[in-house]
């Protein structure tokens, strides 16, 4: 599959018919149903900090519903062990040896709950599941299914009983933003179209647009799509100005800069070019990077955030001549 056609439709048109789908369930929420569409087409993993009641179960479904794959849910507890998440060898008294019995990360779309309210160890089986894209229980390893994409969620206002995702947990998440509340008319949609059916009955009506193979085929097309070594050179020229800002105490390792430019990818892709630009490297940066970035403690006691320093290093590194097209 090439960016710019498949035997009967683009990727734009594939990619938008993806969003559109998913935008029948999720009223009102078109950007944050883009940058979900984004994350999986860019094989990346995303997390979600917000309140709960705000859709992020449905954005899970409706995902899944959308590319005919599977959806597992996973809710995070302080007592959840690492085989709730990968699975577990069972005994088998009839054959009289033991079997594989495969957790919930056995699916195309997983969502982990509120993933800070399990210990690091599970938290770890997660995490370890997410960057191999494969489990290994009793020595005998497992291949996960394609696509894979987990949205992890945490609430940002209870921290009570949570255990908070280091930073190197943190970096193996491609994106990281927020629901929101709906906008006035949009929750009346809501009100209107949800409260009539169940959310079942609505998901049954939402007819599939891709397979997983496609997903896929769209993943494998995105190094098709060039990037200028000048743009290659800007990623590289914002990675160092996070490492070196006197208000970071951590910057961006080189797995954000890859993340970045290959999500960029997907969104050149996604806009019907085969190219990227500076443009679409800006307009992913706060969601790419910020979560990686550490404050440190001096700029933190003057309540400097993470997104104001990289806004200033947006600003201040230079765009390569061209945009980088």
């Amino acid at each position: 599959m090439s960016v710019q056609e498949t035997t009967t439709r683009t990727f734009a048109q594939m990619f938008g018919a993806l969003c559109t789908n998913i935008g029948q369930f999720i009223r009102g929420k078109d950007d944050v149903v883009r940058l979900v569409a984004l994350s999986m087409i860019a094989d990346g993993h995303l997390l979600i900090e917000d309140a709960p009641g705000l859709g992020k179960t449905s954005l899970a479904k409706s995902l899944a519903a959308s590319v005919s794959g599977t959806m597992g849910r996973i809710q995070f507890t302080p007592d959840l062990l690492p085989s709730d998440v990968v699975g577990a060898s069972v005994w088998n008294r009839e054959t009289g040896a033991f079997e594989f019995r495969p957790g919930a990360v056995f699916n195309n779309i997983v969502l982990a709950d509120e993933i800070n309210r399990a210990s690091p160890k599970t938290q770890s089986a997660l995490l370890e599941a997410m960057a191999e894209r494969q489990v290994t229980v009793d020595g005998i390893t497992h291949r996960l299914a394609r696509p894979f994409l987990v949205i992890a969620t945490q609430n940002p206002i209870e921290h009570q009983g949570t255990y908070p995702l280091p930073e190197s947990q943190l970096d193996r998440f491609l994106m990281r933003l927020n629901m929101g509340y709906p906008e006035r008319t949009a929750e009346i949609e809501i009100l209107t179209s949800h409260g009539a059916s169940t959310d079942e009955a609505l998901l049954e009506n939402l007819t599939p647009v891709l397979t997983p193979g496609e997903v896929v085929a769209m993943q494998s097309a995105l190094s098709g799509v060039h990037v200028n070594p000048g743009l290659q050179g800007y990623l590289v020229d914002l990675a160092t100005a996070t490492r070196r800002h006197p208000m970071l105490a951590l910057g961006m390792s080189p797995r954000a800069t890859l993340a970045l430019q290959r999500v960029s990818q997907a969104l050149a892709a996604a806009s019907g070019r085969d190219y990227v630009t500076a443009d679409d490297v800006k307009a992913l940066s706060s969601y790419v990077i910020t979560h990686r970035l550490v404050v440190s403690a001096d700029a933190q006691l003057q309540g400097v955030a993470a997104k104001s320093v990289l806004s200033e290093i947006l600003t201040r590194v230079p765009v390569p001549a061209g945009g980088g097209s």
